[in-house]
Parts: C-alpha cells; structure tokens; sequence
C-alpha cells in the first residue's frame, strides 16, 4: 500500500494534546476508508504537524482527516521509506 507523508500548518501554533486528540479521532475513522494512519510529528510553536499514513491513494488519506475532525493537511506526499 502507498505510504504518505502529509503537512500541516496551524497559524499561530498548535499543542501537543490538541494532535494527540485529532490522532485518536483519525484512527477511529480511518478503518472504513482502508487507511493506516501510523505516526505523527508536531512542532508547536511553528505550528506543523507531519502524518505517515498508509493509504490507497491520497484522497483517501484526506478524507479521514477531513470526517474524523476537519483538520485537512495542506500538502501531502507519496514517500518511500528508508533504511
């Protein structure tokens, strides 16, 4: 299954908790979508949080965010994982 890695910008900032809290959401979602959402990254104070999710195809990846809290990433990408 294709990997992504989606980015996220929050004007002004974001806490830890606020993403733990969308995180939980989006694994409660994202079973019906054939999505794997498997870490997350957050820098508070610049506002960024990165996603790796498994998912068949982008739209996919955006459609959980999007039904588990609203919180759409502002760009995402295909990636491969290294070694």
């Amino acid at each position: 299954m294709p990997l992504f890695m989606d980015v996220h910008t929050i004007e002004g900032g974001v806490a830890s908790k606020d993403v733990a809290d969308a995180h939980m959401k989006d694994v409660q979602e994202q079973a019906k979508h054939g999505v794997n959402y498997k870490s997350y990254w957050v820098d508070e104070k610049a506002g960024k949080i990165f996603c790796l999710v498994e998912a068949p195809n982008a739209e996919a990846a955006h459609t959980v965010h999007r039904e588990a809290h609203g919180l759409v990433a502002d760009e995402i990408y295909e990636v491969e994982e290294g070694s």
